[in-house]
């Protein structure tokens, strides 16, 4: 007979400001290389807007004049050391995610990460927090075409997981990501670790953290809300905030 038992469900976690609290410390990077450069950009309000965006698209969006994809590399890689001497002795995951990524995958769950960022990040933090035994997929923005707020990063998650959109629930922490988890067709968990619950469009629940998480709540919380929302074409626009 044909296996009629239900697919499983796939965990998607996003890594800066999901996995990790880092947002102020990649803020101050930010601000940090805007004042080498003498711009006036705000870093806090930029983020608001564009984090999970890999960092040479967000940086492309503060020039006023077209810049060589040559130094904006540049930027980036400034911006990146910058970081990660800020967050050096501060690296440490979100409270409560090691024991809900293990009740997660002892429930069932499969568990992925999917991220904007590039290899050496990832490793910066999943290899130093000893987290990646936890992820049956890691994606990063070397593996996709296009980033936040497109759906690439999402849909190639769970292509490499085995499981369709419906099937996968993303936990984000920006703005981006939220429709980046739409428009792949998935629901969205969100954090407010960089931004007011009121912000985001329609995630299934707002969390602090994981404390409170259990696989049980996002079983119930799938089974309230079966289908995922139409992105919003406001929210995911790639532009700096004004104002």
């Amino acid at each position: 007979m044909p296996d009629s038992s239900p697919l499983p469900y796939a965990l998607i976690f996003d890594m800066d400001g999901v996995i990790i609290d880092n947002t102020a410390s990649q803020a101050r990077a930010f601000q940090l290389l805007f004042r080498d450069l003498g711009l006036s950009t705000n870093a806090r309000r930029l983020l608001r807007r564009l984090n999970g965006m890999p960092a040479g698209e967000i940086l492309k969006t503060v020039f006023t004049k077209p810049v060589p994809e040559k130094k904006i590399e540049e930027y980036a890689a400034q911006r990146e050391l910058l970081y990660r001497v800020l967050y050096w002795n501060k690296r440490q995951e979100v409270a409560g995610l090691r024991g809900f990524l293990q009740a997660a995958r002892a429930a069932g769950f499969k568990t992925a990460l999917g991220t904007g960022s590039g290899d050496d990040t990832i490793s910066y933090i999943l290899d130093y927090l000893d987290l990646r035994q936890y992820f049956d997929v890691v994606i990063g923005k070397d593996d996709v075409r296009q980033g936040k707020p497109h759906a690439d990063t999402y849909t190639t998650t769970a292509r490499k997981l085995g499981l369709p959109p419906g099937q996968c629930v993303v936990f984000e922490d920006a703005l981006l990501g939220e429709q980046a988890a739409y428009r792949a067709g998935m629901r969205c968990i969100a954090l407010s670790t960089t931004l007011q619950p009121t912000d985001f469009q329609a995630p299934l629940a707002v969390i602090p953290d994981f404390t409170h998480l259990t696989p049980q709540h996002v079983r119930e919380l799938l089974a309230q809300h079966p289908h995922a929302p139409k992105p919003s074409k406001e929210l995911a626009k790639r532009q700096y905030m004004q104002g």
